[in-house]
């Protein structure tokens, strides 16, 4: 490989050694913590809604930004179709590749701030969307942040009620949907 190159393994190496990485520093935090600030940490490294009090300015910056990515819909249902089609059609792939990463990244570390690690819903409701109401964008993309919110809603439902009065962190059951 040249320099620079990014390979598939190259880059599932990289990311390999950089969770390493974050989780020795998440396990030192969680070592060094007072203990009674302990399962809040846990639960928020499980994903827990039960802290989310503050969540108006998370809403805020989904709406906004699924407000810059609505008008771009039309582009990624080109883009979807390969990225040589998409360019002769007029789309400016670097461009909207660059504002896409940026607005999912905002939005990651929205929603991780907010309610910690609850992993698989941005991944198994828009693929589940897909099979029933098709690729086209401009309804997949609304639909999936309703469907994601339901889907979060009803497992954090479960994860109240289960084991009442215990509760389970709601990243526990999304990972079992994965």
């Amino acid at each position: 490989h040249g320099r620079g190159a990014w390979s598939p393994s190259r880059l599932l190496l990289t990311g390999v050694v950089i969770a390493a990485g974050w989780g020795a520093l998440i396990s030192f935090l969680l070592v060094m913590a007072p203990q009674q600030n302990l399962p809040g940490m846990l639960f928020w490294l499980m994903g827990d809604l039960a802290h989310t009090d503050r969540a108006l300015p998370g809403l805020l910056i989904l709406i906004i930004g699924l407000l810059f990515t609505l008008p771009r819909a039309r582009s990624l249902n080109l883009l979807a179709r390969g990225e040589a089609q998409a360019a002769v059609l007029g789309v400016e792939i670097q461009p909207l590749r660059l504002q896409l990463y940026l607005t999912a990244s905002l939005l990651t570390a929205t929603a991780v701030t907010l309610g910690g690690s609850i992993g698989f819903v941005g991944l198994v409701i828009p693929h589940m969307l897909r099979l029933f109401a098709g690729s086209d964008h401009r309804l997949l993309l609304p639909a999936s942040v309703l469907g994601g919110g339901t889907l979060l809603l009803l497992a954090d439902t479960m994860a109240r009620t289960i084991l009442a009065p215990q509760q389970l962190p709601v990243g526990v059951l999304t990972a079992m949907l994965g």
